[in-house]
């Protein structure tokens, strides 16, 4: 008798601006004015919602598509950009935000359902990058939508001194993963619309903790973008033209989706990348300061208009 399986459920450098603020106690509204209140509220909420959302490189057009949502009059292009212009004339600027992240593909589905993956933005990583994935929730961006998987664990009572006497037992890596999405043959995997080059990553779930923290893969890509989104929903008045781009590939050799929009809309008298520090760096709780992002988000303005 064949083994039964649960299927499992998942919630759902460049330049870089200064960063660092102090923000006002809240319990003193009479020195902070509610629209400001208001305003970072709006902005936090906001990079949250980013930051929930999967760009793996190359394969980026469901992000884009909210972007193009929230950006009236912007535009994709046929490499897969955002882009918007603001203003005219001279001079002319570019402010750019690469959306990108290091990810994983399905490489191939077994006969029993499971699938084999392959990673997708960096050649090689530190040695214990592929863990996040062990044991974890992941989500599978098939044809028909979102799928929930979880990446099994290996049996530590079978493999457990199988290598060599004395040997230290091998390190996960994406060769070893097998992911498990309830379907108990490749037809069924396939019926749910997952098949080879369907992107997956972790599922996304970004923590908010501490004094404005916010956690999450890629967190810091995402907050500069949501900054930049809010930068541009602020209608700053612009000095000459700003090109405002959200641009893809930029994890590939040669940055395509950057040397897109400087071909097709430059040349340009300054380019400036959107960039935040972070904590943690490429893991699962990458960690920025929304505080920061706040700050990013008004140097933005400031500079858009050229003061």
């Amino acid at each position: 008798m064949g083994t039964r399986r649960v299927r499992q459920h998942s919630a759902v450098s460049g330049p870089r601006f200064s960063v660092g603020t102090t923000t006002g106690a809240i319990f003193f509204l009479f020195a902070v004015p509610l629209f400001r209140l208001s305003a970072q509220s709006d902005l936090d909420r906001l990079t949250l919602r980013i930051t929930s959302m999967t760009a793996v490189t190359g394969l980026e057009q469901a992000m884009t598509d909210s972007l193009l949502a929230l950006l009236p009059g912007s535009t994709r292009d046929r490499t897969g950009n955002v882009t918007l212009t603001l203003g005219q004339g001279a001079p002319k600027r570019l402010l750019q935000c690469p959306l990108d992240e290091v990810g994983y593909v399905v490489g191939n589905i077994t006969g029993e359902g499971y699938l084999l993956l392959r990673r997708v933005g960096a050649r090689t990583t530190y040695p214990l990058f592929d863990q996040q994935l062990e044991g974890h929730r992941v989500t599978v961006f098939g044809s028909k939508g979102p799928i929930p998987g979880v990446v099994a664990v290996k049996s530590t009572h079978l493999t457990r001194g199988r290598v060599a006497t004395g040997a230290p037992d091998p390190v996960f890596t994406v060769d070893n993963a097998y992911v498990d999405v309830g379907a108990a043959t490749a037809t069924d995997a396939r019926a749910l619309g997952i098949d080879v080059l369907a992107p997956l990553s972790l599922a996304k779930q970004p923590l908010l903790y501490g004094d404005r923290l916010l956690a999450g893969p890629a967190a810091g890509r995402r907050a500069a973008c949501a900054a930049l989104v809010a930068a541009v929903q602020a209608k700053p008045k612009v000095r000459g033209a700003v090109v405002v781009a959200f641009t893809v590939q930029s994890l590939y050799a040669g940055n395509s989706g950057l040397a897109s929009v400087k071909a097709l809309l430059g040349p340009f008298d300054d380019i400036k990348t959107a960039g935040l520090p972070t904590r943690y760096t490429d893991t699962a709780v990458e960690t920025v300061t929304l505080a920061e992002v706040d700050k990013l988000m008004r140097e933005m303005v400031q500079w858009m208009e050229g003061r």
